[in-house]
């Protein structure tokens, strides 16, 4: 059984601070990629393509972690709520919306062996 958990988080901006908003996010990944449980933790801007024109915030993390614990573990960290507390919860944040969501590789009812 897959235990590895996928995670996008994305941002959308306030108007005039794409930039700031990407260099803080920026400046999560040195510490999130110490972490045991992180195999990919990479802050992204959206690009134009005629082939990729779907409908997205402009800024994504893409993350990928061992299992639920320690995707969950990240999140408690003193950093990553430090974050979320000034620059998307309070009034003056850099961030206008945002939305995390993760995701697993399994199908449902996959009966994989359980390895003791």
């Amino acid at each position: 059984m897959s235990k590895k958990v996928y995670c996008i988080a994305q941002f959308l901006p306030k108007p005039g601070k794409a930039d700031e908003l990407f260099k803080v996010l920026q400046g999560l990944e040195p510490n999130s990629n110490r972490e045991d449980g992180c195999l990919q933790y990479i802050v992204t801007r959206q690009i134009a393509s005629p082939f990729a024109e779907g409908k997205s915030f402009p800024i994504a993390f893409n993350e990928i972690w061992a299992d639920l614990p320690s995707f969950e573990a990240h999140c408690q960290r003193s950093e990553i709520k430090h974050f979320f507390e000034t620059y998307c919860l309070a009034e003056d944040g850099l961030a206008a919306d945002w939305n995390v969501c993760i995701y697993s590789d399994e199908p449902a009812n996959f009966d994989a062996p359980k390895l003791v």
